[in-house]
């Protein structure tokens, strides 16, 4: 891993690894569906008749299926000629995202409904940890993984969120919920098409791991080091549950108006875009195990102001600044000790554990477990569970941190 200072500015257009615009469209395309489906798919349940009980199950599947769909996707993208067709299998999961999506426009009935949406996150469930592993094989170098410049990339993945939130909640308050499938069509073609500009590979395999030559990926998820670094993403990312699912639900209960809420969450997107364009001038100086525990103890200085002093909406603006770090400084740390921990034929396997326990095990944990406590002792007790969670990760990172600074 390099410890050289990347460019402030690094293009997405540069040097021998070519053009990553596509990457970035890639991911703008992707989070932007996140960001129609995720806000709004519910209502559509809703408005066919379904449930409370059955709409919570169909939104759970998403994490269900995060937790070994991104494996068995990764798998076949690393033994496929070791790594060289990533792209390839991509595209493939794409169509198939596609093909299920429309779907969508003539399931009505509950069973139905629920199957089609399976389909999707089956599909859906290779676009980051392939793209992600694809996207780290193109920047790393000999002088390590450009950190600087996969920030610039990333951007465009909290810009396409943001702009789906806002823009399809205008367009679907004046065609009416009904039009999301068709919305959704529309997106997960753009999808495919970003993903159909990706530069190939052109049949270039991984190089085979320098370090750690020879071991499996359980032999590199039992060395210590790496056991204590996806403890702490498990732990850090199941705090960030709470914020996920109930936060909406919380200020709400609180009295907020619904432009209020939408104003906190636009606060905390910002500043996520703003860490990601500029995280070059100065990521590299902490090494990402710091930078791993510097945000876990922003979670939780943050969770455990949510949960007593969540009244006060200028705290509440403060902690919303504070995502720059909690997420957008996590996961550039997550993706830097992924890429160094599982190299060559291990990229995307390396990935998609950071999927499956982040944010899959972790999602279906806290949706459920953060329903109980809802129920039963209100909103501030699932955050005061949140900053519990955040301690935990802080000594999950901080024992990371030691472990990776003994000598080898």
């Amino acid at each position: 891993m390099s410890r050289g200072k990347p460019a402030a500015c690094a293009p997405l257009v540069a040097g021998p690894l070519g053009s990553l615009v596509p990457f970035g469209a890639l991911s703008f395309a992707y989070h932007a569906s996140i960001g129609l489906f995720n806000p709004y798919a519910p209502l559509w349940f809703q408005s066919l008749g379904f449930s409370t009980l059955a709409i919570g199950a169909i939104a759970s599947l998403q994490s269900w299926t995060r937790v070994v769909l991104p494996y068995g996707w990764s798998w076949l993208g690393d033994h496929w000629q070791r790594g060289a067709r990533r792209v390839e299998l991509l595209r493939v999961a794409t169509v198939l995202l596609l093909l299920a999506t429309l779907g969508l426009l003539v399931v009505r009935d509950v069973l139905a409904v629920t199957v089609v949406v399976v389909l999707v996150f089956m599909a859906n469930g290779a676009v980051v940890p392939l793209s992600e592993a694809a996207l780290a094989q193109r920047l790393t170098g000999a002088k390590g993984f450009d950190v600087g410049r996969y920030g610039r990339v990333r951007v465009w993945g909290s810009i396409g969120f943001i702009i789906a939130v806002t823009l399809f909640g205008l367009l679907l308050q004046r065609t009416g919920i009904d039009a999301l499938p068709a919305w959704l069509v529309l997106v997960a073609a753009l999808l495919l098409l970003a993903t159909w500009r990706l530069p190939r590979q052109e049949g270039r395999p991984e190089p085979e791991p320098i370090v750690d030559a020879g071991l499996s990926i359980w032999q590199v998820v039992s060395q210590p080091v790496v056991a204590w670094f996806f403890a702490g993403v498990f732990f850090a990312v199941l705090a960030h549950t709470a914020l996920y699912v109930f936060f909406s639900l919380y200020l709400d209960a609180l009295g907020y108006s619904k432009s209020a809420v939408g104003a906190l969450w636009a606060v905390a997107v910002a500043v996520e875009i703003v860490f990601f364009w500029t995280q070059g001038r100065w990521f590299t100086r902490w090494s990402p195990y710091a930078w791993l525990l510097a945000a876990a103890l922003a979670t939780l200085l943050r969770f455990t102001a949510m949960a007593t002093l969540g009244g006060s909406w200028p705290l509440l603006v403060l902690t919303q600044c504070l995502h720059g770090l909690t997420f957008a400084a996590h996961h550039a740390a997550c993706t830097s000790l992924i890429d160094r921990h599982f190299t060559g034929p291990l990229r995307g396997r390396g990935q998609a554990l950071y999927t499956a326990l982040g944010y899959g095990l972790s999602g279906v944990v806290g949706g459920v477990a953060g329903g109980a406590i809802s129920q039963r002792w209100g909103f501030e007790a699932v955050f005061g569970a949140a900053a519990l969670m955040a301690l935990a990760a802080s000594g999950c990172c901080w024992r990371s941190q030691v472990l990776a600074a003994r000598p080898s």
